[in-house]
Formats: C-alpha cells, structure tokens, sequence
C-alpha cells in the first residue's frame, strides 16, 4: 500500500510541474531566428545589415572567395571547386528568382538555409583530405 502511494504522489508531482517545466525561458527558446521590427520587416542576427535589408549579395561574394581561396591552395580539388561554384551559381539565379516579386518571408529564410548549408559544404569539403596536387 506504501508503496502504490509513493507511486501516485510521484506521478502527482511530476504533472504538475510538467506545465511549469515546457514554459520557455524568456523567449529564448521560441525557435524563431527573426525578430520582428514593428515596421513589417524582419530581422535576423548577424545575416543582415541594419535597416533589415537581406545582406545574400556579400554572403555569396564572401562564400566564392572562400571556394576561390581553397582551390588555390589546393585544398579543394578542381572538381570539387567546380561543384561548389555550380550550386553557389544556382543559389543566384533561385534568388533572382525570388527577388522578381520581392522576397517573401519562406523566400529569405529558404535563401538563408541554401547559403548555410553551402557554407557548411565548402567548410567540409576543404577539410576532408582531398588534395588537389600541382605538377
């Protein structure tokens, strides 16, 4: 019987503190990377310059020179550099794309998420032991 009742207080405690434990922590854990402005625009720390103007034109300069560099060092192979040039390439013509119309909010965070991940992909491929050797 001691034991049933030591069960069912334990299961009473932790439901009541469930609520009180998935409260989020000064909005620290709201998931959203984007803070609104008031004025309908949004922005995103440290990606876009103030004035919340979307900065992807010097992100794609600053990943090409970063593909440029290596390559030159040989720390990516040609066709890994040749690769990585293409998928920074269609990021462009996908962000002309977009811009046509004006960038929806989906339209930044899709561009944002395609850069990140090619940023991550040149980071990984200069590291991955691919030399390219010079004759």
């Amino acid at each position: 019987m001691k034991t049933l009742m030591a069960t069912l207080a334990a299961v009473a405690a932790v439901t009541a503190a469930a609520p009180v434990a998935a409260q989020p922590y000064r909005d620290y854990d709201r998931g959203d990377r984007y803070e609104h402005r008031g004025d309908g625009r949004y922005d995103q720390r440290d990606r876009w310059e103030r004035g919340g103007q979307v900065n992807f034109d010097q992100r794609r300069h600053r990943i090409d020179r970063r593909i440029e560099r290596n390559a030159q060092t040989g720390a990516l192979t040609r066709r890994e550099a040749i690769r990585l040039s293409e998928q920074l390439n269609d990021i462009e013509r996908l962000q002309n794309r977009y811009e046509r119309n004006g960038l929806t909010r989906w339209e930044v965070v899709d561009l944002d998420r395609r850069l990140d991940g090619l940023e991550q992909r040149v980071y990984a491929q200069a590291r991955d032991n691919d030399y390219a050797y010079r004759r």
